[in-house]
């Protein structure tokens, strides 16, 4: 079953669409057991009163306009990780030429197979192109690869942009734009959201920050890495708010843990607790995604526990530089931390519920839930 077909049908309930009572732009479950379906859903609308210059109009299957810019560009994108390779995915399939890097050579294996191009530096990449998008797990990444010595700005032609997908630290963003600055090269922040799966389908959801004409410049291509492209403001909004979501989402997935785990404990089949969970009031994405691969028991949606710690310690620091108390991602974190003691860095991030599992001797499990967002494979 391809992913399409996966947003379109719920578990244990057949066949729905895919605003699922209201809620577009959210990931549908699948019945457990259950293989096929039909590829589609609604093609959005994406910033509306904001047109693309140049852009196609695409109808959607709900007669929404969805604008699908034309490629061509010569892009440089460093960072083809789990997130990175599938927005190099989206770019080659618009008609960009796309030239690729990656500390790890074997990260790019699959965006090279696909047709980019592989430079061995971020200098020998932004030598041949006119934008940089950077997508890496770091700040401290983020300034070596931007402003470091082999770095792009040694070679990224004046009049050039860089682009961070980064979930990044907005001290980091402001120092780095300034070195692009001073060598006339333009800086747009453009964080995404909505996983991994979303990245794979183009139905991202990019944040952007930057000069208004710098970001009119660009948005053409920003719309090709997502469905939805909102513009914040001056550079570091889009930094705050992507921090602000993932502290959400992290929130929401512990909670959603307890949740299905209150249900288990009551003797409620855990189909039947997804379900009632994702049709009340008590929903969200995280639970319509990442609880299905907690009941297959994968974990696997492309995000570690690593970057979760990292993200809800940028959500620290922006608390408290902003005097804002945020009790509740508090303890979040200190969870995550102890997930990353017990079961590793490289965990994926749903195995923060892990930790109840363990308390408890109880399992979260249930027949027919996918073990990936990406693929048809479930758990028998």
């Amino acid at each position: 079953m391809r992913l399409g077909a996966y947003r379109r049908s719920r578990p244990g309930h057949g066949a729905a669409g895919p605003s699922g009572g209201g809620r577009p732009g959210r990931t549908r479950g699948r019945r457990p057991g259950r293989t096929g379906g039909r590829r589609g859903g609604r093609t959005r609308a994406r910033c509306p009163g904001r047109p693309q210059e140049g852009a196609q109009i695409v109808e959607g299957h709900d007669g929404q306009g969805r604008q699908e810019p034309a490629g061509g560009g010569r892009i440089g994108f460093v960072g083809t990780g789990n997130l990175g390779a599938q927005i190099v995915g989206r770019l080659l399939a618009a008609g960009n030429e796309v030239t690729v890097h990656d500390r790890d050579p074997r990260a790019a294996e699959a965006s090279i197979a696909a047709g980019a191009r592989w430079a061995a530096s971020p200098a020998e990449l932004a030598a041949g192109v006119d934008t940089v998008m950077t997508c890496l797990p770091r700040p401290d990444t983020v300034a070596e690869v931007v402003g470091g010595a082999k770095g792009i700005l040694t070679t990224l032609r004046p009049g050039g942009c860089w682009i961070d997908v980064t979930t990044n630290d907005v001290e980091v963003l402001h120092r780095m734009s300034e070195l692009a600055a001073a060598r006339r090269v333009g800086t747009l922040e453009a964080p995404v959201t909505g996983g991994v799966h979303k990245a794979a389908a183009g139905e991202l959801t990019v944040l952007v920050g930057g000069d208004a004409a710098t970001y009119a410049a660009h948005r053409g291509l920003l719309g090709q890495v997502g469905s939805k492209v909102i513009y914040l403001g001056p550079l570091g909004q889009a930094s705050r708010m992507k921090v602000v979501t993932n502290m959400l989402a992290f929130i929401h997935l512990v909670a959603a843990g307890e949740g299905l785990m209150l249900a288990a404990r009551a003797g409620i089949d855990l189909r039947d607790a997804f379900e009632a969970i994702r049709a009340s009031s008590g929903n969200s994405f995280v639970h319509e995604t990442e609880s299905q691969l907690i009941l297959s028991g994968s974990y696997d949606i492309g995000f570690t526990v690593d970057l979760a710690c990292k993200d809800l310690g940028l959500a620290a620091g922006l608390a408290s530089t902003l005097g804002v108390p945020t009790e509740l991602a508090a303890v979040v974190r200190r969870q995550f931390e102890q997930a990353r003691e017990r079961y590793g860095g490289s965990a994926w991030s749903p195995r923060v519920v892990q930790l109840l599992e363990d308390e408890t001797g109880l399992s979260l499990r249930a027949a027919g839930f996918p073990r990936s967002l990406l693929d048809d494979t479930a758990a028998p």
